[in-house]
Order: structure tokens, then sequence, then C-alpha cells
């Protein structure tokens, strides 16, 4: 379970810290950051490729987005130290080499390449090479993009490899979550798989981890309300946890391919149905059908012997309501 802060501290490194606190108590195993400058991600213009049309962030350029949403590089070491001293890895998106060079300074232990940047091969390569372990994050991806990103990672022996299935619109529409692309992932891949989540709510995670994604990343926010860039569509922190639950048992439920009794319905087993001797059966005559029928518990033959004992001779008289054994029977 991922906590993704990304840029709801709203600016304020003090909410950063909160959210490092909040998410550490909701549940979370990991929290990541993103780690980038408006400067290394985008450049300062107004024209209109630079401008965002649509969606929450609409009417803004891409460098006030990222002005707003970034986590300033000072902030870093003490987000770190922080999670350190909370229990919880700390991990980041980087952008860029310079990010990855930051990171590395601090002990980043794993590295999450972001939907946008799977395309960006030399900086797959940058942080393969660290031999920690990247998640590649798949919105918008063709598979041939995909297996280009995935093989940059494995001329990398000894650097772990897994795949976020994800919907990079910002909120996904349920309908567009499209989750069985997850085990058609882990089969076509034979890596981990897991999903990160952008739809409003906890249910497609939940049934993500029905589907078996080992990952789940979630925004996760202090307040819906406060303006902060991703806030719409992040979860508050009673949410998380009651996420994180939930996906737990999810994947607990979903247990392992068995063929017979669990151990919780060994105890049932006596109240199945046997035969019972339905009417008298007098000694030394054939039992006829109408005599015999299934009751429970199962203390008798089992249902599947009926015809068998149709027509054989009773060895002395049965009771009606007798169960049914072989030697009663010739």
């Amino acid at each position: 379970m991922i906590a993704e802060l990304s840029g709801n501290h709203g600016g304020r490194l003090r909410n950063a810290l909160a959210m490092i606190d909040a998410a550490a108590e909701a549940g979370a195993d990991l929290i990541k950051l993103q780690t980038y400058r408006p400067d290394t991600i985008t450049l300062d213009q107004e024209g209109p490729a630079f401008q965002i049309d649509s969606g929450l962030w609409r009417g803004r350029t891409l460098y006030e987005l990222y002005q707003q949403a970034h986590t300033p590089w000072d902030w870093h070491a003490a987000l770190f130290e922080h999670a350190r001293a909370r229990g919880v890895p700390l991990f980041s998106s980087p952008f860029d080499p310079s990010a990855v060079d930051l990171l590395e300074s601090l002990g980043c232990p794993a590295y999450k390449i972001a939907s946008f940047e799977l395309v960006d091969l030399a900086l797959i390569r940058c942080v393969a090479a660290t031999g920690k372990p990247v998640i590649l994050s798949t919105g918008m991806a063709t598979r041939t993009e995909v297996e280009e990103a995935l093989a940059v990672v494995r001329e990398y022996p000894q650097t772990p490899v897994a795949l976020l299935h994800c919907t990079s619109g910002y909120p996904t529409p349920v309908d567009e979550a499209d989750l069985r692309s997850i085990p058609a992932m882990m089969e076509r891949h034979r890596t981990v798989v897991g999903l990160s989540d952008h739809t409003a709510g906890s249910t497609v995670a939940i049934a993500a981890v029905a589907l078996g994604a080992s990952l789940v990343e979630k925004h996760f926010t202090l307040d819906r309300e406060d303006g902060a860039v991703d806030a719409a569509f992040s979860l508050l922190p009673s949410e998380f946890r009651a996420m994180s639950v939930a996906c737990l048992e999810a994947s607990r439920a979903l247990g392992q391919v068995r063929e017979g009794p669990a151990p919780s319905e060994r105890s049932q087993l006596r109240f199945r149905r046997s035969l019972f001797a339905a009417a008298e059966i007098p000694a030394g005559s054939r039992v006829r059908a109408e005599q015999v029928a299934s009751f429970r518990p199962a203390t008798g033959l089992p249902p599947r012997d009926l015809e068998r004992v149709i027509g054989r001779v009773a060895r002395v008289a049965i009771a009606r309501g007798t169960p049914l054994n072989w030697d009663l029977l010739e």
C-alpha cells in the first residue's frame, strides 16, 4: 500500500511532515514523493502547447502547475529523516538525472518512473543503474512502450522491477480502469504488477487486488477541500486506512487453489445428506425407491449409492429413520 503525497502538501513543509505521520498511521507500507523542479520538467512558456485546456488544471500553464505542485529539494532531507523515524520507507519518482543524484545522496530505497516519463529511456537507464527496485507506471503506454522500458531495466539483472497498471486520467472514470489488464500484464511480462489508481474512492483498488495486483498506489491528502493540486482524487487518512484493510482482506481471500474442505468446513461434513429408511423395510424384502430418501446428517450411506441400494434385500427389519449401511443389506 503506497501513499502518494504528490503536491498535496500545498507548498508547506509542515503539511508534508504531517502527511507522512498520517500515512504511517493509516497503514501505508510505503510513502512516495515526486522529485523535480518546474524548470527540469517543462519550460516557462505561454504558448498553446504549454497550456492545459481541460480537467482539474484547466487554464494553467504546465510551469504554473508544477511550480505549485513540486516538492522543494531542500525539504527532501527532512522528509526522508522523518519517514525513517516513523519506520515507513519513503521513496520517489525522479524526473531527470539530477533528481536521481539528489535521491541517491539521501539513500532513497526504490524509484518509480511516472507514466509520463515511461518513454524517457535515458531516465529509466539512470534509475536502473542504481540497482534499486524500479516501479514502472504504464499510463497511456502501448505494449511496445512497456516492453522497451522493461528491456532497459532488464539490462541490469540485479535491479528488481515491477509494473503498475495505470490510467492517467485525473480523476479516472471507473469504467476506464480496465483492471483486466492486470492479469494479462502478469502473464505477458512475467513480473510483479500493481495498480496506480486515480479513480475516486477505493473500489477499483480492492478489485485490482482481487485480480492479483501486488502493489496499490493511491494519492493521499489531509484535506480534500484545501485546493491542493491532487486533492480532488486523493484519499483522506481514514479512507486510506479503510482501503488498506479491505485490500489486505482481498489479498488474503485469494488464498490458493483448493479441492476439498477447508479447515473451517471440516466440522460441517457430518451435516451433509445421507441415505435413510423413509419407511419401514421388512426383513427379507427388496428395497423399493419410495422406502429410501436422503436426509441430513451424514450418518448413512452417501446419496450417490442410492441406485445401488434400491433392489437389495434387507437382512433385518429396518425401521423408518434408520441410516442405511451395507451391513443391513444383502
